[in-house]
């Protein structure tokens, strides 16, 4: 498998990232057939694993840090911090407080002296980003992470921070985990070309939809047990990407591949994607995936594929992700009912 650079982070990895999500308590309860899944990956070529800390409540990272003893040093490993791990309201977020804590936690989970990549999950709107960019510039002063990135976070708050790194001479932001696939383009537009600009790599998720783009899911069909989808919300499964998912069966079909194979080698294709993360649950998964890892799309495909989803465009809401505190929250879209009469 050919290699990439993770932006200018001076990297090379693989088109293939192995999302570990679905190992442990939340997936596949399996602990040495989740071993035997990244060894396959490694055997494979793939050299780039992601986790997280509140991935099957840690137990993703203590399954990854079983299957590297002995090749740790061929893998570039990445996690991240800031979900909730357990009731107390300081253990999560994007404080200094939090994330010297945790990145110990995660080193000794993953059985290694260093992080690859260590990563901020989601915004932190109560945290200042200076401080967050601080405590992760001492971890890499230290030796324990060699380079620090973002998930979830739009472009506005992308340039902040690069800015905020910048001008306090703190490290920066070097990539980028965003979710992309053919029903979910709204990166194009802002995004990817933000993180372009500022040299970053991206590793982007959910590149099958949740796995709709896998061909399982059907208008007027019901979904397949223990299918993923099952506890996705059903808003998120809206009929438009169902329609879109009819019209792109065919064009697979066509094409001479399957709908998984079309979805995977569409989401690394953008010059700006790096890695397209891979979350595989069994054996099976992770064969599929890699039959179509040398799978490329011509100009005539991929010209279809826009007229099916517009460049830029999302079909129907985004799968689970950051949702910024002015959308959630009504209160911060209103004025407080006194200071509503015009003057």
């Amino acid at each position: 498998m050919n290699t990439r650079a993770l932006g200018r982070t001076g990297i090379q990895v693989s088109p293939y990232c192995l999302g570990t999500m679905m190992f442990g308590r939340s997936g596949n309860t399996d602990r040495d057939a989740c071993v035997r899944i990244i060894h396959r990956a490694l055997d494979s070529g793939i050299n780039f694993i992601d986790t997280a800390d509140v991935y099957s409540y840690s137990e993703s990272e203590e399954i990854v840090g079983e299957a590297l003893k002995g090749r740790r040093d061929d893998v570039v490993l990445a996690t991240k911090v800031n979900g909730p791990m357990g009731g107390d309201p300081n253990r999560g977020g994007s404080s200094r407080r939090w994330i010297v804590t945790a990145v110990e936690h995660s080193l000794r989970r993953l059985r290694t002296d260093h992080i690859d990549l260590y990563q901020i999950h989601h915004p932190d709107p109560r945290t200042d980003i200076e401080e967050t960019l601080s405590a992760l510039t001492d971890l890499v002063r230290s030796g324990k992470v060699r380079a620090i990135g973002s998930s979830n976070v739009p472009a506005a708050e992308i340039v902040e921070a690069q800015w905020v790194a910048d001008r306090r001479g703190l490290q920066r932001f070097r990539t980028e985990q965003p979710t992309y696939s053919i029903l979910n383009r709204g990166i194009e537009r802002e995004v990817l070309p933000t993180c372009q600009r500022y040299g970053m790599g991206t590793l982007v998720w959910s590149p099958l939809a949740m796995g709709l783009l896998t061909g399982r899911y059907r208008k007027g069909r019901t979904n397949p047990r223990n299918a993923r989808m099952n506890w996705v919300p059903r808003h998120l499964t809206d009929e438009r990407k169902l329609d879109a998912v009819e019209r792109l069966v065919p064009l697979a079909e066509e094409a001479g591949l399957s709908l998984t194979h079309l979805a995977m080698a569409f989401a690394i294709t953008h010059p700006g994607v790096s890695s397209a993360i891979i979350g595989p649950r069994t054996m099976e998964h992770i064969e599929d995936l890699l039959a179509g890892a040398a799978t490329t799309l011509d100009d005539e495909v991929l010209d279809r594929i826009d007229q099916i989803v517009p460049p830029g465009t999302d079909v129907g809401p985004i799968d689970v992700s950051y949702t910024p505190p002015a959308i959630e929250r009504p209160a911060l879209r209103r004025r407080p009912p006194t200071d509503r009469a015009a003057t």
